[in-house]
């Protein structure tokens, strides 16, 4: 008979958010005549700008040409794209990224979730607390996590950087010796980041121990203070240690569309072996490359005319997230983030849990948002807003939640 991996039943429940669905959708079914407002998901709310639109229809009526159709894109991602991206998202900053050490996929969070597959079974991986559960349960289903503790919410072998008030949520570096440390600056949950001095502390660190930062970058379009970088890559030391990952989801509005990149330095290496050259083997081998239509509208991003737009799209979404923050620290609560990322932290009221204040405010307002245990165990008692719904939406959800305060 076969067996299935035995590692995927240690996955406690669903993945948050499908969770979160599963009670949202029944809630809605009971009360059909309640309007729900979603502030939980980190989805885009605001449709792909002009000059996106109109370099996809482009790309669409050359694949209606047979001399300018295409077929499998390259795996790596299309050269036109590749060098574009070192281009105008690293070298004009300043740091020594090439084209082909940029490799184009389906998302940012397929590749945060697929890159454990090139590092070995044992390898310890550190994680800040609380996290993107993506980071923790691919590593589950890989079985590099150990025993998990129901009670205490933590796998055995994980090692958890916990980020608090109390600390001003930023991970400290760990008392144990990790072989892979995940870092999100811009922080989701928390909206947090980190300076340049405090990533360096963590380059230096992955270089004196021999760690490999795996650094997710999918909210730096959203980075409003000058001190803190928008890359990696700008800290010296880190084409040894470091591996980036970044989104056309957030930036762009491509959560539909689907469109992200990793960039593993060739300086990156485990004794003779290249890094670079395992992840362009296994990408080769699992990947058929993203669509040429996506690919060509990710082009207009870095146009003059893209670039424009988009800026006006984060700042819209940065509005909501001052109108979130404003409303919330009015109505009493403890509230951080919402500067530099899209995301809005808030410490619950003291006799709720995280689940408890998800169902007071669906049921009371109508609210959904994402509980803070869900993130990790030091999420317990904090829950998150994401600014990514429509002003209008945004302005309602405020007002209800203002009255029930009130």
């Amino acid at each position: 008979m076969f067996k299935v991996n035995e590692n995927y039943l240690k996955l406690p429940g669903s993945y948050l958010f499908s969770t979160i669905a599963k009670k949202v959708n029944a809630y809605s079914q009971a009360n059909p005549d309640k309007k729900v407002i979603r502030l939980g998901i980190g989805d885009v709310t605001q449709p792909l700008v002009p000059a996106v639109i109109r370099a996809m229809h482009d790309a669409v009526d050359e694949m209606g040409d047979a001399a300018t159709f295409r077929g499998y894109a390259p795996d790596l991602g299309y050269g036109f794209l590749r060098e574009e991206i070192a281009k105008k998202d690293y070298q004009e900053r300043g740091c020594p990224v090439e084209a082909d050490e940029i490799f184009v996929s389906d998302g940012a969070k397929s590749d945060c979730g697929n890159i454990q597959e090139i590092f070995a079974p044992d390898s310890r991986i550190a994680v800040c607390d609380p996290v993107y559960p993506v980071y923790v349960d691919s590593n589950v289903m890989a079985g590099r996590t150990g025993d998990y503790d129901e009670a205490r919410g933590t796998w055995s072998r994980v090692i958890y950087m916990p980020c608090t008030a109390g600390n001003h949520f930023v991970p400290e570096l760990p008392g144990e010796r990790p072989d892979l440390i995940y870092l999100c600056v811009p922080n989701n949950p928390t909206g947090t980041t980190l300076n340049r001095d405090q990533l360096k502390v963590w380059v230096d660190y992955a270089n004196e121990t021999g760690a490999v930062i795996l650094y997710d970058g999918a909210y730096e379009a959203y980075i409003a203070e000058e001190d803190v970088p928008h890359s990696i890559f700008e800290i010296e030391g880190a084409r040894t240690c470091a591996i980036e990952f970044r989104s056309f989801s957030k930036n762009a509005g491509f959560t539909g569309v689907r469109l992200g990149f990793t960039v593993i330095p060739k300086d990156l290496k485990s004794g003779d072996v290249s890094v670079h050259s395992l992840w362009a083997r296994r990408h080769g081998t699992k990947f058929n490359g993203a669509p040429y239509i996506v690919q060509k509208a990710a082009m207009a991003v870095y146009s003059q005319e893209g670039r424009v737009q988009l800026k006006d799209q984060v700042a819209y979404y940065m509005n909501n997230a001052q109108i979130i923050y404003k409303g919330l620290k009015e109505g009493g609560y403890q509230v951080y983030g919402g500067v530099n990322a899209p995301y809005i932290w808030l410490k619950v009221p003291d006799h709720m849990t995280s689940w408890d204040f998800f169902d007071w405010l669906l049921e009371h307002a109508n609210v959904v948002g994402t509980p803070g245990s869900g993130f990790g165990p030091s999420g317990e008692g904090y829950f998150r807003l994401t600014a990514f719904g429509t002003y209008e939406n945004t302005m309602e959800a405020m007002e209800r939640i203002r009255r029930l305060n009130g």
